[in-house]
């Protein structure tokens, strides 16, 4: 650490036109930043929330935006009741006030048209969080800190001391306000600050950059491991829903059992804590150590990992890792001929009007070929209701879609997700299973259609082209 902090902020992830939205709080980290910045002329919105915590924020709110002006940045502000989300979410202030930031950043960001979300968080606050996450207890990642950079959102001034901050805008008369919260040693991270800091500082007065080397190994030593449990994870992974996998492969993933049991178990558990937090859970020490006892024993079970509903559920066979998906039902229309489009999912279903003597396609490919002249109503896609049934072409009966999937292998997130096609009179075709008999294409067909669900890297193409 030398040098002016002009020279020290990290710019790294800046091309020329880039746009970022800059957390302004009022705070010295916070003006500094946004000053250094707009002299280095990056582009930058600054974006302010108001906690709505304490009767001054609104003052302080109203100072920020007059200090970008001043500046000529672009300013937006928001507002979050923050005690009542803490309480809502059943976590302290501090926890609260972050996932609200971070909420507003986000929103705010898109809608400003910004590339980069930009903190101020300094050295100072990333030895404070190294120190208090291994209070918790933590492994490699919580050793590892405050991150400079994870996705969209960059801190440059990690390099940079709180008391560099203060003398940049003092140096310069930028305004700036100081947090009361900052100093109130309720809070566990004040008490680091106020009185464990000092005292590690005489034992070595060098103490925040012997911490921030020991978080960059760490965080070395935490990618490797990351990067051996993931391919470990892509060996021992079971496919799920066939080639229909790709309407569930944002809330679910498995892996055989058997064959994790084999691997070391701190790869294991790591490997399971990158699959439940890259479906928005988190499992904590307790709930890996559950699941890593259960697969040496071979017994059955589950855990329910903290935040976003996540479920890693084992049965002697897999242990499949998924996000509970809310019971939807819709209808919407099929456009013939065209696309009908998910906008959430990306896949699309194209249906157009072909010769009816061209060849039937394969039992479960992601195509059908339907008498159009049978069809009542019109054609609509939507997922089945408990009790929904169908006619396969060629059996001579009716089936229960419950045991259409059941045969299909699909997983319940599946089922729920699968656009079946219906008409007036009830199912037509499920995509990936059967077609139903009334719908078969005969001598007699004068008219048929041929309906495709193309998955979202699939070719943009008419289907029988």
């Amino acid at each position: 650490m030398s040098g002016p902090i002009e020279e020290r902020v990290d710019l790294s992830w800046w091309t020329e036109g880039t746009c970022a939205l800059v957390g302004l709080s009022g705070g010295a980290d916070s003006v500094c930043l946004t000053h250094l910045l707009v002299g280095r002329g990056v582009s930058i919105v600054a974006g302010h929330l108001h906690h709505g915590q304490r009767v001054e924020a609104q003052g302080e709110l109203e100072a920020c935006a007059r200090f970008a002006e001043e500046l000529g940045v672009p300013f937006v502000s928001g507002r979050a009741e923050v005690p009542r989300l803490a309480q809502d979410l059943k976590m302290g202030l501090e926890e609260a006030g972050r996932v609200a930031r971070y909420q507003f950043f986000e929103q705010a960001s898109r809608q400003t048209g910004c590339e980069f979300i930009l903190t101020a968080h300094t050295l100072d606050d990333h030895v404070e969080t190294v120190l208090l996450n291994l209070t918790r207890g933590c492994g490699l990642s919580g050793i590892a800190g405050i991150p400079a950079r994870r996705g969209r959102i960059v801190r440059p001034l990690l390099d940079v001391r709180r008391s560099e901050t203060r003398g940049y805008c003092r140096e310069r008369g930028l305004w700036f306000h100081d947090d009361p919260a900052n100093f109130d040693p309720t809070y566990s991270r004040v008490r680091i600050r106020q009185l464990v800091v000092p005292e590690l500082e005489r034992v070595n007065p060098q103490v925040h950059a012997a911490v921030a080397r020991l978080a960059h190994l760490a965080d070395q030593d935490d990618q490797l491991l990351n990067g051996i449990s993931a391919r470990m994870l892509e060996a021992c992974e079971r496919p799920l829903n066939g080639p229909l996998r790709f309407l569930t492969q944002d809330c679910e993933v498995a892996f055989d059992q058997q064959a994790l049991a084999k691997e070391p178990p701190a790869l294991v558990s790591r490997g399971l804590r990158l699959a439940v937090g890259a479906l928005g859970g988190e499992l904590d020490f307790s709930q890996t150590k559950t699941v890593l006892q259960s697969l040496d024993k071979g017994e059955p079970g589950s855990v329910t990992a903290t935040g976003g509903g996540i479920e890693t559920v084992w049965d002697g066979e897999s242990v499949h890792v998924l996000k509970r998906l809310p019971e939807e039902f819709y209808r919407h229309p099929l456009t013939i001929p065209g696309e009908t489009e998910s906008l959430d999912f990306g896949w699309r279903i194209v249906a157009h009007e072909v010769p009816p003597e061209i060849p039937r396609p394969l039992p479960g490919r992601l195509e059908a070929v339907i008498d159009a002249d049978v069809v009542a109503g019109g054609l609509v896609i939507g997922p089945s209701r408990p009790g929904d049934t169908i006619a396969p072409l060629g059996l001579g009966g009716t089936k229960k879609l419950s045991d259409v999937y059941r045969e299909m292998g699909l997983t319940e997130g599946a089922r729920r997700r699968l656009p079946v096609v219906w008409d007036d009179t009830g199912s037509v075709w499920v995509p990936g299973g059967p077609l139903s008999e009334r719908f078969r294409v005969t001598e007699n067909s004068t008219r048929a259609l041929r309906i495709a669900l193309v998955p979202p890297d699939g070719p943009n193409e008419r289907p029988g082209a």
